[in-house]
Formats: C-alpha cells, sequence, structure tokens
C-alpha cells in the first residue's frame, strides 16, 4: 500500500461534508476523509474534497457494486488520479440484499466488478473492499489494498488481522459519541445503529460470528452491544478505544461522530483531534 491515509480518519454521509468541512479535517490533522453511504459514481463529491485540499487522502465508503457500473468509477478514479495524483482511495462493496433487487451470488458479483477494475485499469492497491465475513477479507486481501469493515468492535479487528495477514491494509469504522452521560451517549448513538444495520443480514450475521446473541440485537440493541459499536464517553476515553483497534491489528479508524441533532459536526472534530494527539 503506497497511499498513506494516517492513524485515524473520519467517516461522515455526504450530506455532512463539503469542502471547508475539509480543510478543517486536514488542518486538524486527520490523515483521511471517507464518504459514507453509497456516493455515485462521478465521485464529483470526492473531487471537489480533494481540489480544497493539499495532503488529505479521500477514500469511499464505499461505491455500490449493484448500482455503480465499474467502468463509471474506473473513468471517474482516473481523472480523479489525473489531477491529484495518489490521494484517492476506491473503496468498493456489494453492499446489502435488503437495499438492492438483483442482490444475489455477491461473492460472484465482487469478483467480475474486481475483475472489470482490473482491465480497466485501476490498480489494486489503490482500491479497497467493504468486508465482514472471512471469505471476502480474505478476497479483499488477495485483489485489493485490504479491507474496510464498518460497524465492527476491536475484536472483529483481531480476527480481520488473521484472516488478512500481515500486508494487506486494515481500516475499520467506529461510530464515536462524544458526551460523558452513557444513557444520553446511548440514545444518539442506538437510533445509527438500529436503523437500518440491525436489520441487515450480513451486519447481524457478522455480529452472531463475534457471539452476540438475540437478545443484544432485538428491540434496537442492548445497552452492551451498542456500548460495543458506538465508543462514547469523555474524548479521552473515546481515543482510548479508537487505539484498541489500532492494538488489535488496524492501520487505519476512520471515526463516524454522531452527534443530537442540529449540533455542529466541527466542535466535536476538534475535540477528537486534540484527544488523539493530531492538534
Amino acid at each position: 500500500m503506497t497511499m498513506d491515509l494516517g492513524r485515524y480518519g473520519i467517516w461522515q454521509r455526504a450530506g455532512q461534508l463539503d469542502p471547508e468541512l475539509a480543510r478543517a479535517v486536514e488542518s486538524l490533522g486527520f490523515g483521511t476523509i471517507w464518504i459514507g453511504g453509497s456516493p455515485p459514481g462521478d465521485l464529483a463529491l470526492a473531487e471537489s474534497l480533494l481540489g480544497a485540499t493539499e495532503n488529505l487522502v479521500i477514500a469511499t465508503g464505499i461505491v455500490n457494486m449493484w448500482s455503480t457500473p465499474a467502468d463509471e468509477v474506473a473513468a471517474s478514479y482516473h481523472r480523479l488520479e489525473a489531477k491529484h495524483p495518489g490521494r484517492f482511495l476506491l473503496g468498493v462493496g456489494v453492499s446489502h440484499p435488503e437495499a438492492n433487487r438483483d442482490y444475489q451470488k455477491p461473492y460472484a458479483t465482487i469478483v467480475e466488478y474486481l475483475d472489470a477494475l482490473d482491465a480497466a485499469d485501476v490498480p489494486a492497491d489503490r482500491r479497497i473492499l467493504a468486508a465482514l465475513g472471512p471469505k471476502v477479507l480474505g478476497l479483499s486481501a488477495q485483489r485489493t489494498a485490504g479491507a474496510h469493515p464498518y460497524l465492527v468492535p476491536p475484536e472483529h479487528t483481531r480476527r480481520a488481522r488473521e484472516i488478512l495477514g500481515d500486508a494487506a491494509l486494515l481500516a475499520p469504522e467506529n461510530k464515536v459519541v462524544l458526551n460523558p452521560d452513557p444513557a444520553t451517549a446511548r440514545d444518539i448513538g442506538r437510533p445509527a445503529v438500529q436503523k437500518p444495520y440491525l436489520g441487515l443480514r450480513n451486519y447481524v450475521s457478522n455480529l452472531e460470528r463475534l457471539g452476540w446473541t438475540d437478545h443484544d440485537i432485538a428491540d434496537g440493541g442492548s445497552d452492551a452491544l451498542i456500548d460495543a459499536l458506538v465508543a462514547h464517553g469523555e474524548p479521552e476515553s473515546v481515543a482510548t478505544r479508537l487505539d484498541e483497534h489500532l492494538a488489535a491489528g488496524a492501520d487505519h479508524v476512520c471515526a463516524q461522530i454522531l452527534t443530537a441533532e442540529g449540533d455542529d459536526l466541527l466542535p466535536h472534530l476538534r475535540r477528537l483531534a486534540g484527544a488523539l494527539g493530531l492538534s
């Protein structure tokens, strides 16, 4: 992997991102912005964020293989690479069956999509694969720079590293609520976990592999499950939780900061950056 993502990045949905925020994120010392959701294949937002910054890496988390043809996103990749060489990482994945009526044979679809990216000269080390289960984690190490697991605790990171081996990139996402009151933090974090993820087959299966029970997953998730998936508390305790991923084998951790409705994201970014020793 020739790109330097930094130890920490942020993962936020497209609607939260704009050039001004990107400049602030770069100035705070984060290495990468991950464009969450399913950004369209034109990669226009990624291009605007790259244009507004100097060294920040922009990654997609993730382009949906079902809705975006490989040749379309490959053309966009080459456009961004020509303008901003070495600063864009193409994250791709098959999303989940509940969101795609044509969802079938997901593993074969991933292989075919990666084949098409190969044919379009998108380098394997400039793309990363959304991966949760062992089979796709293994494929990510073979065919891409590595894996970008979403909604995972550090225990998943430990298991993923064992599957990936030493060389592949491992960049998990972790939700964050900077609030010292556990009940308030869970009130902010639980909706982001419950809908849609606790109703999606692939995420539920992954949690079950990690030992979580039907009781934990039901009714919006037990407090223990929410606490495992949403790092919350004072910034220093949240930073410690993110570092557990690094200790478990992650190369880079992307924090998705959740706030109360109407809160400005930037002050939370500043507080987290300070606790992580970035600024």
